[in-house]
């Protein structure tokens, strides 16, 4: 293997797939990634076997070859070296990495150690618009569940309908939900349901975050859904997943079709008004009351603690509905209000053991909603 590509190009490579190699005693060939230089160019692939990354970096191939260095080391460093040509060559059993009057040796372990990663064909097909998709992975992905007792809540629930044109994602730790209703692209084959683990929706933000200001990258991902695997596909990136087994939970029945009480108030009023009360709140319970006053239009928020003291802030709304209270944790109440895009939002409530809804105002294109379980006294 012989190939010279621009220190920039491999950084860029290396930041994409280095990321998911980590420290595994029982398979050392998992914490290398993967050279393979071709008349392509220089192909990266790493993967700790549930998750596979490759990304196709362009250069001059000499001689076609293969190689594992560990990726950890490789790709620290690149970061190092001087903005030049980077001339990588196998040499019997280490790498060498000639870059401007920088050189060195890698060791690294023989190619046919590496897992064979057989590629995902054959499977339902649809595009998505990649800034949308980032867009609601971040507006979602954040309330997944970390407790692995029930395995489909550790993923995001991903509804392809090919019919309608949209994708529907969402996420639930029991506590709260975030649900956003996306546009598909114009490539949609019928319908399919998956749930996506979290740590490979987490990855393909960073590789969309790290292309973000490529001017080369597409507008649109490409998914393709077998039985047990996704693949997303970004340019010359591929970042390919098994999918968690089972049912999604039918969230949509705790969903409230009616409400007593709605309220619009400004979106930093609140979040002020929030995080200012938190810290009056029982450390364990994280709770803040909630009460809304349509006589004098107000939102109050109060918290307190025997030990701290006690907090009361009163925010303007536009109050509709009768008079209502609700205690939440202020914790999974910030997240939803920092995940809506809108100035202003929409809070609605039942009554003290009914789940509470936060809507955006004024954006009635802005398909997200975000709902927090009350916490019961």
């Amino acid at each position: 293997m012989k190939l010279s590509c621009t220190r920039e190009n491999l950084y860029q490579g290396l930041a994409i797939t280095s990321h998911i190699s980590g420290k595994n005693a029982n398979l050392p060939i998992l914490n290398n990634v993967l050279l393979r230089a071709d008349i392509g160019g220089l192909k990266l692939t790493a993967t700790n076997l549930e998750l596979t990354i490759t990304c196709t970096i362009r250069g001059k191939v000499d001689q076609p070859g293969e190689y594992t260095v560990p990726s950890k080391l490789f790709a620290d460093y690149v970061s190092l070296l001087p903005n030049e040509r980077v001339d990588l060559d196998l040499l019997d059993h280490a790498l060498s990495v000639v870059c401007d009057k920088t050189k060195t040796k890698i060791n690294g372990l023989a190619s046919n150690e590496f897992p064979l990663i057989p590629p995902v064909t054959g499977g339902v097909r649809f595009t998505i618009p990649a800034n949308a998709l980032d867009a609601a992975l971040g507006q979602t992905l954040f309330a997944v569940a970390t407790n692995e007792a029930r395995q489909a809540l550790t993923g995001v629930s991903m509804h392809f309908d090919g019919l309608n044109k949209q994708l529907v994602l969402a996420a639930t730790d029991s506590y709260r939900l975030g649900e956003k209703i996306i546009a598909l692209g114009e490539h949609a084959e019928g319908e399919r349901r998956a749930i996506v683990p979290s740590r490979t929706l987490a990855e393909l933000r960073r590789i969309l975050s790290v292309l973000r200001d490529n001017a080369e990258t597409p507008e649109n991902i490409d998914v393709e859904l077998t039985e047990s695997q996704i693949v997303f596909r970004y340019g010359t990136v591929e970042l390919s997943s098994r999918t968690i087994e089972g049912v999604y939970p039918d969230y949509r029945q705790i969903i409230p079709k009616t409400s007593t009480t709605e309220i619009i108030v400004g979106k930093g009023a609140f979040a002020q008004a929030v995080k200012r009360t938190s810290l009056f709140s029982k450390v364990g319970l994280f709770d803040v009351r909630l009460e809304v006053n349509p006589v004098d239009k107000s939102l109050t928020l109060s918290a307190t603690d025997v030990g701290r003291g006690e907090n009361i802030v009163s925010i303007e709304g536009e109050v509709t509905g009768s008079a209502n209270s609700v205690v939440l944790n202020f914790r999974y109440l910030l997240d939803g209000v920092n995940a809506l895009t809108s100035d202003k939002i929409v809070l609605k409530l039942i009554e003290a053991m009914n789940p509470c809804v936060l809507l955006p105002a004024d954006m009635p294109d802005e398909k997200y909603l975000y709902i927090v379980m009350p916490i019961r006294q």
